[in-house]
């Protein structure tokens, strides 16, 4: 089985070839706009930007399996660059389907919990009607909707608030300033969950052999894949800093003072509530999903032993 990773040197995509998972199942081709090797696996140019060049790597290399990673993330940034945003989270991503449709191959592919309106009282359900409220989420749904229609047999799962040790993410931001400044500001009324990349992965994984080991479609589709449980924001960084504390990662522990979105203003508008079910996910693959308190203890102490 041949496997293209697309988005290799992103936060996900950098945990998939870390894990060595993929590289376990098959012959795996690590897509970046770089190009470069990877352990494990062999070094491709790819760039979801252009989409006759994602094209032609599709025919050069004729995977069984294609791992989209690769994802315009700036969320602000998309307000007023909506077309780039939508030709990388949408328009290639219609062109990984339809060329998986007529090759028989399987995509799996990450959404947003931005395809909401965020505004829902309970945890959002895979199948509730989606109403995206900025640029960056109607980019990620429309590459959605691209999949789907395009035939493609295909595992489309929805995550949100994703960090890790690598990358830019808000662990890592928190930390930093952390280091520097006695006192934060962190906005408290938005909610959801934090989620690491490494969980993601490990259930993309569970995913893949439950496909194969069925082998057929009948498990695929779109599924919500997050830690469980829910925090705020304010939350998170309390918890991260009372975690890295204890861990010898941070010397002293910042005040977090408590913040409204109001007191926060970005370009795009963020979800108060964007908490994502992942019941069905749990019951089809029988995969548990931890609280994300176990998966921020694990980065931190990842980040210790780094």
């Amino acid at each position: 089985m041949k496997i293209l990773l697309l988005g290799a040197q992103g936060q996900l995509g950098q945990t998939f070839l870390s894990d060595g998972g993929l590289a376990a199942r098959g012959d795996l081709v690590a897509g970046s706009r770089e190009g470069t090797a990877a352990p494990g696996a062999r070094g491709a140019l790819a760039d979801l930007s252009d989409s006759a060049a994602l094209e032609a790597l599709l025919h050069s290399e004729r995977p069984d399996v294609i791992v989209n990673a690769a994802a315009y993330t700036a969320v602000d940034k998309a307000e007023g660059d909506e077309a780039l945003a939508t030709q990388v989270n949408g328009d290639a991503v219609g062109v990984l389907g339809r060329w998986a449709a007529a090759h028989g191959a399987l995509v799996v592919h990450f959404s947003t919990d931005y395809v909401f309106a965020g505004d829902s009282p309970t945890p959002y359900a895979a199948d509730d009607a989606t109403d995206p409220q900025g640029a960056y989420g109607r980019s990620k749904l429309a590459g959605e909707i691209a999949l789907r229609e395009s035939g493609a047999r295909h595992f489309l799962f929805r995550t949100a608030w994703v960090y890790s040790p690598v990358g830019h993410n808000f662990l890592k931001t928190m930390l930093r300033l952390g280091a520097e400044r006695d006192e934060l500001s962190v906005v408290a009324d938005q909610h959801g969950t934090p989620t690491t990349a490494a969980l993601i992965v490990a259930g993309t994984l569970a995913a893949l052999d439950a496909y194969t080991a069925a082998n057929d479609g009948a498990l695929t589709g779109t599924y919500h894949l997050t830690a469980s449980g829910e925090t705020t924001w304010h939350g998170f960084a309390d918890a991260l800093f009372d975690d890295a504390v204890e861990a010898g990662v941070l010397a002293r522990r910042p005040v977090v003072r408590a913040i409204s979105t109001d007191q926060f203003p970005t370009p795009a508008r963020r979800p108060a509530y964007s908490v994502l079910n992942n019941r069905s996910f749990v019951q089809a693959f029988g995969h548990a999903l931890p609280d994300w308190r176990e998966g921020l203890r694990d980065t931190i102490r990842a980040l210790r032993a780094s």
